[in-house]
């Protein structure tokens, strides 16, 4: 739903006025012992008589690492009950979650990305970028599946396809940013934004068996991120 609103106001570029701008954007994150490094390249459509809005299109690349994370079941069937449009708002259902512990998460991710954005001066500009779809690559690692009352070692590699749907119907790794840009030179800002990440494991076995077997598990982070962009 979300990828299909962004289209359409992409082909509605072909009958707006506009002038378009390239970005190169490098991003740092910090969380809760993780954190994200990321090089984003895309063009901008700065649309209408005083070019305020625009929308962008590119791609970003993410390298994730953190220490000790846990990582959720992540099918959608299983967290809420629901792969419908609205799954976002359905409540967690907790016997149906199960957690891996994985000690040295590190996940690349390579992803095409969405990005609005709204001049609100002529120094700073607020924005939203998303991931939309992509790969992902890792090392396979050691975990422990936490069932109680022990843990069993487990193998997981990371999720290969990445692909946004709606909310846990998302597949693989994601990367999204709420930011604020500061124009401080010519062609250069700086930026800060609240980052939300996505990361996923594949166990090398279906380690949960209630309600049914799942091998993929997830890991969301919520993390401040600053950065440095360029304009071409």
């Amino acid at each position: 739903m979300r990828v299909s609103v962004f289209i359409t106001i992409l082909v509605g570029l072909s009958t707006a006025a506009y002038t378009q701008v390239k970005e190169v954007h490098l991003t740092a994150a910090i969380g809760n012992a993780q954190g994200t490094i990321s090089l984003l390249a895309g063009y901008d459509w700065e649309m209408g008589s005083n070019k305020k809005f625009a929308v962008g299109l590119g791609a970003r690349f993410t390298s994730y690492f953190g220490t000790n994370q846990y990582y959720r079941t992540a099918p959608a069937k299983l967290t809420t009950g629901s792969t419908g449009p609205l799954v976002i708002f359905n409540e967690d259902i907790p016997e149906n979650i199960d957690t891996v512990l994985i000690p040295n998460p590190q996940v690349n991710s390579l992803n095409v990305f969405i990005n609005l954005r709204y001049a609100l001066n002529k120094k700073i500009q607020v924005g939203f970028n998303i991931d939309a779809i992509g790969f992902s690559f890792g090392g396979t690692t050691q975990g422990t599946y936490l069932n109680f009352p022990t843990g069993n070692s487990t193998t997981a590699s990371p999720a290969t396809f990445n692909l946004l749907l709606i909310s846990d119907n998302d597949k693989g790794s994601l990367n999204s940013e709420l930011y604020l840009k500061y124009l401080f030179s010519e062609r250069w800002f700086a930026k800060a934004a609240a980052q939300f990440h996505f990361t996923e494991y594949i166990t090398e076995t279906e380690v949960q068996q209630f309600p049914e077997p799942n091998d993929r598990f997830r890991n969301k982070a919520l993390m401040f991120a600053a950065g440095i962009v360029r304009r071409f």
